[in-house]
């Protein structure tokens, strides 16, 4: 009967604990989960900074040359802060008008670019402006373009 004690009380302890198989599985379970939300919080945070920059659209800058009624052939630039203000100091606006048609039809590429190191390209927009009070244009005969 002594025996059949000491086999009962050893099979309780063997069920009670666990393998080291079991506990290695557990514990890459666990890992995997950590790993899982640490990369959900990582890009939460970049989102979250993303949404802190201010937003860059070249459409800014159409809308303040379409408040004009001349334009002129040739290429301008500038300081995005000037049309939008402080928060946008350092991105840099360009836009390059050329005559598409000779009845004062123009067709405007303006590039916004970041001030960034490399100053890539944030927004990039094409558009077209009928500006009939507009000057003679290179299609209209003009020979100096500004």
């Amino acid at each position: 009967m002594r025996t059949e004690s000491k086999n009962g009380r050893r099979r309780a302890r063997e069920l009670r604990a666990f393998s080291l198989l079991e506990v290695m599985i557990a514990i890459g379970i666990f890992s995997m989960a950590v790993f899982a939300i640490l990369g959900l919080v990582s890009s939460s945070l970049e989102y979250a900074r993303r949404l802190q920059r201010p937003m860059v659209d070249a459409g800014a800058v159409a809308g303040e040359l379409s408040l004009t009624n001349q334009l002129v052939e040739g290429l301008e630039s500038g300081d995005l802060s000037d049309f939008l203000g402080k928060e946008y100091q350092g991105y840099k606006w360009t836009y390059a008008v050329s005559e598409v048609q000779s009845n004062k039809l123009f067709q405007v590429d303006f590039i916004v670019q970041s001030p960034d190191a490399g100053k890539p390209v944030i927004s990039k927009m094409s558009t077209l402006f009928y500006r009939p009070q507009s000057p003679a244009g290179s299609l209209d005969g003009a020979t100096v373009a500004r």
